[in-house]
């Protein structure tokens, strides 16, 4: 009898175990339609699901979420030690990365790879804004002027170097080579050049191939290393022609020397998705500046439908890698901010 109860006990406990394991509080902030709903409960049959607005998140529903899928503010997370996973909807993290917001045992994954298109497609068309001058030809509408803005820069036969030649670094730099410019790209490590591309480098080449390039795409996050990268100096190196595209964040630059090169002419202009701080508060400079294209970070979100599409397919990917035991894709490298380093082409 006694061995009967021990062998009953024991089974209980394994069936209770499984079911800890098996059951869990996943709280999703990203919008989620029936058939989204559906492809996550698939793969995490069992789960509890909470479905609320990223806007609309307290710090009650983030401590009691054992998985997180979509940004909630850093602050709430408090390093609670029952959070298993985080998936952002972003492919930025460097604020999920500082001191005391997750505990040692979350993991954390971006969505690296599901921006490139929708960015890339934004860059190009604010470089070709700028240098056809279809900025000035606006103007010029409004005024009801008829007027001829002169000669224009053009792309075929340009040098274009990618400062983070990752998922939107390559997409843009694929379409820059597609319409006839030469291409170099620069990566924390070491790899071949993309088809596309004529050459490759790693940060320490940035000085060597800055002077020559035409357009100088920037496409790095928010790190230690990578705050103000983009000094007076270096700006000072630029061709007077060049045109700097940065949709990375807004710190790769030293904004007050930016500012100071469009406003003298040093630069032949800029296409800014990303400021610092942002909002862009109104006395800023860089809203007088000439040759600026300034949008207020809306080259990626969910503006592309595509780029929802690709979130949702990481998220549940990386549900249920998870919930079959098998570690989640995309992760974060919590010392860099990048997604880890397999081999394979990051942002």
């Amino acid at each position: 009898m006694v061995k009967y109860l021990i062998k009953s006990m024991s089974f209980y406990k394994e069936v209770y175990l499984y079911f800890l394991e098996v059951y869990m509080v996943i709280l999703v902030t990203i919008p989620a339609d029936e058939a989204v709903r559906a492809r996550f409960k698939d793969v995490s049959e069992g789960s509890e699901f909470r479905y609320i607005a990223a806007d609309e998140v307290t710090e009650s529903d983030v401590a009691s979420s054992d998985i997180i899928i979509g940004n909630v503010p850093p602050e709430m997370i408090k390093a609670s030690p029952r959070l298993r996973l985080l998936q952002l909807n972003s492919a930025g993290a460097n604020t999920y990365c500082l001191p005391g917001i997750l505990h040692e045992s979350t993991l954390l994954c971006n969505s690296t790879g599901a921006y490139g298109v929708a960015i890339a497609e934004h860059m190009l068309a604010c470089v070709l804004t700028l240098i056809k001058k279809i900025n000035r030809y606006e103007c010029n509408r409004k005024k009801h002027l008829w007027k001829d803005e002169g000669n224009v820069l053009g792309i075929y036969g340009s040098t274009t170097l990618v400062i983070g030649a990752g998922d939107i670094g390559s997409e843009f730099g694929s379409r820059m080579a597609a319409l006839g410019s030469r291409v170099i790209g620069i990566r924390r490590h070491k790899v071949a050049p993309a088809p596309f591309m004529c050459e490759s480098g790693t940060m320490e080449d940035i000085d060597r191939y800055l002077p020559e390039a035409d357009f100088i795409a920037c496409c790095l996050p928010a790190t230690a290393e990578t705050n103000k990268l983009f000094h007076a100096e270096r700006i000072a190196a630029m061709k007077s022609t060049a045109i700097i595209a940065n949709v990375g964040r807004g710190s790769l630059f030293d904004q007050p020397a930016l500012a100071e090169a469009l406003m003298d002419h040093t630069i032949g202009g800029a296409c800014l998705d990303v400021t610092d701080p942002e909002p862009l508060p109104k006395d800023n400079p860089l809203w007088d500046c000439p040759n600026l294209i300034l949008t207020p970070h809306v080259s990626g979100a969910y503006h592309l439908h595509l780029t929802y599409e690709r979130i949702v397919d990481i998220a549940v990917s990386n549900l249920k890698k998870y919930m079959n035991g098998e570690q989640p894709g995309n992760l974060v490298d919590m010392t860099t901010g990048y997604r880890k380093y397999t081999g394979q082409v990051d942002g």
